[in-house]
């Protein structure tokens, strides 16, 4: 049985080092970034492949994440301009936001 609030402070923890890494070199942090937010996303129920939205769950969040991965992947082939990278970074800062907001302990 895990404690109450111990994933919540093992995403913020690594969620305030990838930032760190994110202000310096955006372009590495981003895939690292996406994988924290799926493996966020996945722990809440979130199915990110489906299309169709689940009742209770934001639509606009699955598509956000879904954009912000497509940047990532195509930023490990090729180099993006920093406003695409930009651009995935605030969507994931806003599905991160989103998923703390509902994940706070009382």
């Amino acid at each position: 049985m895990s404690e109450p609030g111990l994933d919540l402070h093992q995403w913020e923890t690594r969620w305030a080092d990838l930032q760190e890494q994110a202000a310096d070199s955006p372009d590495e942090a981003l895939p690292e970034l996406v994988r924290l937010v799926e493996e966020m996303l996945t722990e809440r129920g979130f199915d990110l492949d489906n299309p169709v939205v689940e009742e209770g769950q934001d639509a606009d969040i699955v598509r956000s994440f879904q954009a912000a991965r497509e940047i990532s992947r195509a930023a490990e082939k090729t180099r993006l301009e920093r406003e695409d990278l930009d651009a995935a970074l605030e969507d994931l800062q806003e599905i991160h936001d989103f998923l703390i907001e509902g994940r706070a302990p009382p």
